[in-house]
């Protein structure tokens, strides 16, 4: 495939998947809200930390109030991870591939867009519905694309893309807010500290499953637990790292003759350290230390990638309908 090809299939998952995260951790913190009205963004701010854009936000907004973290987010077009932005991204990399992908994924993702720009004045006070119809439209991106792409290079590539970022975004939330959520003893159990974690795992999609798996109270442990070792639960570190690892092997068999060293190196250290580690420890020895780390990871991961697939010469475009059938590579 050429390597411009694989890299806009990446980052128009990487840019969806990161608008449908942060639209959901709007929507929950806007939901939250409605309970516990304030004008002050410090609850909101977490939010910023997690898309990492912290300093950013600081200079552009001094007053730092609750409509200026959803302006931000949402609307900013001079923060490169706002919705817009995102979104932006995401289909200007596939106007540029239109002969690759479906016409039902151009045709959606160009909806998308100017669903943001036609209602571009209306989105300053966004309600729940609004952020739940983003949310919505991303997710529909993801169907669509698994639906209508054959499961050669270009899905590889695509699916790559959302789990890194969808990897990347769990450790995060989940870094920013565990902290700040450690009540103290004399809130432990109490109402307000039981919605704050329900709050948690729903901003990253995944209440329902845990309570379907941890049919007991909620708890940090529990918690950070599901979020990052769950093997079966798809936004979970864990899985996220492991299917990674089998889309990368994919590539790397159907591609370039010789895996390169480092990055099956990496891959496979990072599916070990994700697979056999038990919660208790990992929060004994740090869980903030053990999730920057798998940023650094990530941030490395992606760089090898980079690298290997994106600025080297391209092998031929007819790698798209030429890849080896091996059912080994038949990821669902």
């Amino acid at each position: 495939m050429l390597s411009r090809v694989a890299d806009s299939l990446y980052w128009i998952n990487r840019f969806v998947e990161r608008a449908e995260n942060i639209s959901r951790f709007l929507e929950v913190s806007e939901a939250m809200s409605l309970d516990n009205p304030s004008s002050n963004a410090e609850p909101w701010l977490p939010l910023i930390d997690a898309s990492g854009d912290r300093q950013l936000f600081d200079q552009s907004y001094p007053l730092r109030s609750p409509q200026d973290v959803r302006g931000f987010l949402l609307l900013d077009r001079n923060n490169p991870n706002s919705i817009v932005s995102c979104i932006s991204n995401a289909r200007e990399n596939a106007r540029q591939i239109r002969d690759v992908i479906s016409t039902e994924m151009w045709e959606h993702i160009n909806e998308l867009f100017w669903s943001l720009q036609d209602g571009e004045v209306l989105w300053r006070e966004p309600d729940l519905e609004q952020l739940r119809t983003i949310r919505r439209g991303c997710q529909l991106f993801y169907g669509i694309t698994d639906v209508t792409l054959s499961r050669d290079h270009a899905w590889l590539f695509s699916r790559l893309g959302r789990l890194i970022e969808r990897a990347d975004k769990t450790s995060r939330i989940l870094d920013v807010k565990y902290f700040l959520l450690l009540p103290d003893p004399s809130a432990v159990g109490g109402v307000l500290d039981e919605l704050q974690w329900i709050a948690l795992l729903r901003s990253a999609g995944a209440y329902q499953m845990y309570r379907q798996s941890v049919q007991q109270a909620i708890s940090p442990t529990s918690v950070a637990h599901f979020l990052l070792l769950d093997p079966i639960f798809p936004r979970s570190v864990r899985f996220c790292v492991q299917e990674i690892n089998d889309t990368l092997e994919c590539i790397q068999h159907n591609s370039i003759p010789g895996s390169p060293d480092e990055l099956e190196c990496l891959r496979g250290q990072l599916v070990a350290k994700w697979s056999y580690v038990r919660i208790e420890p990992l929060i004994n020895r740090g869980l903030h230390e053990a999730i920057d780390q798998l940023q650094n990871d990530l941030n490395q991961l992606h760089g090898l990638i980079h690298n290997n697939y994106f600025t080297t010469p391209a092998l031929t475009p007819q790698d798209l309908s030429t890849i080896s059938k091996d059912p080994s590579c038949s990821l669902s």
